[in-house]
């Protein structure tokens, strides 16, 4: 890799050898402005993913405890809970090895594919940073998400599910 290869990697800005293959799509999949709309379209689609899934985590532990309070027996449910677990272990894992999330990379190579700008490091780092304005260290991110992770890991004894066998009916 060049210096300037390295440059351009570390300020998230495009190369010009993907710059070019974007430019050089079939025009089926050209958008308005040039860019192809197929990758503009799966890359925000992934966004709306990644959203999405950041959702599931946090509404969804603010929605256990909220259970627990108004008696809602669906928050006991062991798959929900199960996938409620398992998404926030993934991510806390991540960002203990310091990796970026695969969501995030795919979004990324799809955008430059498209020969838009692309982002440097985390999907929540780079919201945070745009919507609020704030920089924080990659390892507050791997504290945040160790803390939600443990509150999370937390409810399955605070809000216990209900078992993943069925008991028969009582007769």
């Amino acid at each position: 890799m060049t210096r300037d290869e390295r440059r351009r990697k570390k300020a998230g800005e495009v190369s010009p050898h993907l710059r070019s293959e974007a430019s050089a799509s079939p025009l089926w999949l050209r958008g308005i402005f040039g860019a192809p709309s197929f990758f503009l379209l799966a890359a925000d689609a992934i966004l709306l993913l990644h959203i999405l899934f950041v959702v599931f985590v946090l509404v969804g532990l603010v929605l256990i405890f909220a259970g627990k309070a108004r008696g809602w027996r669906w928050v006991r449910n062991p798959w929900f809970r199960l996938g409620h677990l398992a998404a926030i272990s993934v991510v806390v894992i991540q960002s203990w090895f310091g990796a970026i999330c695969p969501l995030t990379t795919w979004e990324m190579t799809l955008r430059s594919r498209a020969g838009e700008t692309v982002y440097a490091g985390t999907f929540i780092g780079h919201w945070l940073q745009t919507i609020l304005y704030y920089q924080a260290p990659s390892w507050l991110f791997a504290v945040c998400y160790t803390v939600i992770g443990s509150v999370i890991a937390a409810s399955w004894f605070i809000v216990r599910p209900r078992s993943f066998t069925r008991r028969p009916a009582h007769q």
